[in-house]
């Protein structure tokens, strides 16, 4: 039988090395195809022989769609070469389907799951929000007639608008009340009449410019009762529940492309040079690549919680969902400007060994813009922070351990649990139980923990819990006015932050109760990582991607320790010394991963 893991690492070895300059789908390849504006035949016809439509459809429909988790992580190998295929062939078509998987009826969820597993294409045109943006701002409106709907109206910006056959519409209702304004349906292109749906001209864009963003116009399109997915008027309801199910993809995609990214700059690094030094003597290009490896690991962690909490806690998965969406992009956008000071003038390379980076900065805003970009996701997570602070935080039991934990199954993902508000924070409980572990932790147990400057960064941050607890508890559920403040986006901020570091805590701890609590240095000696060798993992040859060296690495103190000094001054909290030695060993890790040719995230996965 096929493990989730054979297909990650079949799919990576199918595309071939994104070096090598001989390889069809290869970085020379890829950015020709992207300046050009298409996609590569041959990358696409890679994706027909895999199946990948199949990973976005329910298991109960006939695809392989099991586990959240999985699923963000067998996006990886696609967006870490080409965001616009990633998104034009698949990612785009499980947010057209996601309010068919979670609202739609036997027969909608069959037409949808028929369409995609015979490699159609599903697109979705969504409706404006008053937050939106230009690119996503303009409607469609649906009137009632006795045997239906009849849709009228056009869209500017659709992605895979004229390739797909499969759409979803979010179109305004008209005479709707207040909240049930727009309706859903689920429409099948080959049995509209002649002239319903015409394509338009499609818009350029600065990133994903493969993509085909193109527009929609909707004549007198007759929808029959049975494509309304849902209730007519459930499209706003409809719209923030598939965000549940959507936005735990998000880190994963932004940091398959920041993989690539780094790994570029770490290799324009770590190129010989001349004169016998190399850029690794450099302190702040040392930082610059310690700090990039940080940021990627919060953000699978935050991955990592973001999903399976879809199965483990749906009741209480909304802020934290919102949360990995909000805070992912933001912290590559950052790392990605810190990574362009160490490429200098190669940052605008367009062909050549480090032009991947441009492409993958350009196409970040793109990706991970979603419908309301950061924004929409600080207003879901706003209105949940009064009743956390009054009932949840330093209150709530802890979630289950295998929350933490990518090696243990899942229960099936039932899509009629998830709820808009959460009635709990247990992972905000994992921040506060592993301060108390590392309190009272005695010699010599206290420093396999992490020693002094861990306790001080888990007990400042627990701390900046207790002051978020103070600043919500006294705001009314529902005061809109308190809660659309500018104050109260900043806290939002802070709570984004305070999670990540939460998330992060429980990974390490259950990688350190799994395997023992010991590590050895990938690399050794020397005051930097260059002194590491391309054979520095012999000892962990021949592991699985998500086992081995990586969860040695893990379940030791550096990197948690390095990821929670970085959040905590991020902050602008109080910090202990810096701690350069955790510091150290994750640079050797960034360095020996480049050599190996191993994924920048919790799992190592080898790379073709």
């Amino acid at each position: 039988m096929t493990t989730a893991e054979d297909r990650i690492d079949a799919l990576e070895l199918a595309f071939g090395s994104l070096d090598d300059p001989g390889n069809p789908l290869g970085a020379a390849a890829l950015l020709a195809a992207d300046a050009a504006g298409t996609v590569l035949p041959e990358a696409e016809r890679v994706l027909d022989a895999f199946g990948f439509n199949a990973e976005f459809v329910p298991a109960d429909v006939g695809g392989r769609l099991e586990r959240m988790d999985v699923l963000g992580r067998v996006l990886r190998p696609v967006f870490r070469r080409d965001a616009s295929l990633g998104f034009g062939y698949g990612l785009n078509c499980f947010f057209a389907a996601a309010p068919v998987w979670t609202a739609g009826d036997d027969a909608q969820r069959r037409l949808a799951a028929r369409l995609l597993l015979s490699g159609r294409r599903l697109a979705v045109a969504r409706h404006e929000v008053a937050h939106g943006n230009d690119f996503v701002r303009d409607e469609l409106t649906a009137r009632t007639v006795p045997d239906g709907l009849v849709i009228d109206g056009s869209k500017s910006a659709v992605a895979n608008a004229s390739r797909a056959t499969g759409l979803v519409i979010f179109a305004r209702t008209e005479g709707a009340a207040r909240g049930r304004t727009h309706t859903v349906v689920l429409l099948d292109r080959d049995e509209l009449p002649a002239g319903a749906v015409e394509n338009l001209a499609r818009r350029t864009t600065t990133g994903m410019r493969s993509a085909e963003f193109g527009g929609l116009r909707f004549t007198g399109c007759p929808v029959p009762h049975t494509a309304v997915l849902g209730a007519t008027g459930d499209g706003y309801e409809l719209s923030l529940r598939s965000s549940l199910l959507i936005r735990g993809l998000i880190p994963s995609i932004v940091l398959a492309g920041a993989d690539t990214a780094l790994r570029t700059v770490a290799r324009f690094a770590d190129r010989p040079r001349a004169d016998g030094r190399s850029s690794l003597d450099v302190r702040h290009v040392r930082d610059v690549l310690t700090g990039g490896f940080l940021d990627l690991l919060i953000i699978d962690c935050l991955a990592l919680v973001a999903t399976r909490a879809l199965h483990l806690l749906p009741r209480q998965m909304s802020a934290y969902a919102a949360a990995a969406a909000y805070l992912a992009p933001k912290l590559v956008a950052e790392s990605m400007d810190e990574m362009s000071s160490v490429l200098g003038e190669e940052t605008f390379a367009q062909d050549g060994a480090y032009a991947m980076f441009q492409k993958q900065r350009r196409d970040l805003p793109v990706t991970s813009l979603g419908h309301a970009g950061s924004a929409g996701r600080q207003v879901s997570i706003l209105p949940q922070l009064p009743y956390f602070a009054r009932h949840a935080w330093f209150a709530d039991p802890e979630p289950p351990p295998d929350l933490f934990r990518p090696d243990r199954e899942l229960p099936p993902l039932d899509l009629s649990q998830p709820v808009l508000l959460g009635d709990g924070d247990p992972l905000a409980a994992t921040l506060v139980a592993c301060t108390d572990l590392l309190e009272a932790a005695e010699l010599p147990d206290s420093e396999a923990l992490g020693g002094p400057a861990l306790r001080f960064l888990t007990r400042i941050l627990t701390g900046e819990l207790a002051e978020l607890k103070k600043a919500f508890e006294n705001v009314a559920e529902g005061d809109r006015e308190a809660l659309s403040s500018p104050r109260s986006f900043g806290l939002a901020d802070r709570y984004t932050l305070v999670i990540a570091a939460a998330a992060c805590l429980g990974v390490w701890r259950e990688q350190r109760s799994a395997t023992g609590g010991s590590y050895a240095s990938s690399a050794t000696g020397g005051d930097h990582a260059s002194s590491a060798t391309a054979g520095s993992h012999a000892s962990s040859g021949g592991h699985t991607s998500s086992g081995g060296h990586a969860d040695a690495f893990l379940a030791a103190p550096a990197w948690i320790t390095a990821v929670l000094y970085r959040l905590v001054a991020r902050l602008g909290l109080p910090l202990p010394d810096r701690p350069v030695a955790p510091e150290r060993l994750v640079l050797e890790e960034v360095v020996a991963r480049l050599r190996d040719r191993r994924s920048y995230d919790l799992y190592a996965s080898p790379l073709a």
